[in-house]
């Protein structure tokens, strides 16, 4: 089984280009609240898009899922999630949950009109995993290492994965018996923690699905349309035959890779501690 692959974008046109290169999921943000505060000191992107957007790109869509992150739950909930879901959304994803009573809210709210996706990023929710998914209704769950690591104090996201935190999350999902995946990929070759190495640690932890980073493409930066289309062709072959070697692999290739992921993200973690002077 390959990942699932999501891209995050608003344009029909590059979700549409992005479906013809083999990219499973448009993945539509339209999640603000608290997340300046949250996020706003960092080089991650926070969207400002209109939920008039989810009907745009279903119309534009033949077979890739559209997936839309709404907000976390709020007074507005109810009228957002049934606009979301009557423009066309496969799957909504609640995001930045801290209790069992938001998620059986968002459950109800959603009413199996759609999939139901949660986004695992807050320290209260992955210290109390097992009660939250013990709520009926919930078709999948991704970890959100970003805020996640902001909410344990740490330097870097991919030090959940380094630790420890993410197997143990990903062995809850298996308990409980709902798909799961975790964080974003750059392109094979590329990324501050390479891209291989990661994919390694989907393969290691049995995961189904990863975004596609904005280091993957940024198309902030890439404004060619069909420069954009060449990055997404070869960058989505690039991540399939890598998960053709992975799928050939034993368990102590993937201890071995283990092993190098948290020597690479502690070298990471000290750089970053040694340029804000906490050395």
């Amino acid at each position: 089984m390959s990942l699932k692959l999501m891209y995050l974008t608003n344009q029909p046109q590059i979700a549409a280009m992005a479906e013809t290169c083999g990219v499973d999921r448009i993945f539509l943000d339209l999640e603000l609240r608290g997340k300046e505060a949250r996020q706003g000191h960092l080089d991650t992107v926070i969207s400002h898009n209109d939920i008039g957007d989810v009907r745009k790109l279903r119309a534009v869509l033949q077979k890739a899922e559209l997936l839309v992150r709404v907000n976390s739950v709020y007074d507005g909930s109810a009228a957002e999630i049934d606009r979301v879901i009557r423009d066309g959304a496969d799957i909504v994803m609640l995001p930045y949950f801290k209790t069992v009573a938001e998620v059986e809210t968002f459950i109800r709210l959603v009413g199996g009109r759609a999939k139901t996706c949660l986004l695992c990023e807050t320290p209260e929710a992955a210290e109390n995993i097992d009660a939250i998914l013990s709520v009926p209704g919930i078709d999948e769950v991704h970890v959100g290492i970003n805020d996640l690591h902001l909410g344990y104090h740490r330097h870097f996201m991919f030090e959940m994965v380094a630790d420890g935190t993410v197997d143990r999350l990903c062995e809850a999902f298996r308990r409980h018996g709902v798909s799961y995946g975790f964080g974003g990929v750059a392109r094979v070759g590329e990324g501050l923690l390479p891209a291989e190495n990661v994919l390694g640690e989907h393969y290691r932890l049995g995961s189904q699905m990863v975004i596609l980073s904005r280091a993957f493409c940024d198309t902030s930066k890439i404004t060619d349309f069909e420069e954009i289309r060449a990055v997404f062709q070869s960058g989505v072959q690039d991540i399939r035959r890598c998960e053709e070697t992975l799928r050939l692999q034993d368990e102590a290739f993937f201890a071995e890779n283990h092993r190098i992921v948290q020597q690479k993200v502690q070298a990471i973690v000290e750089k970053i501690k040694t340029s804000k002077g906490l050395n």
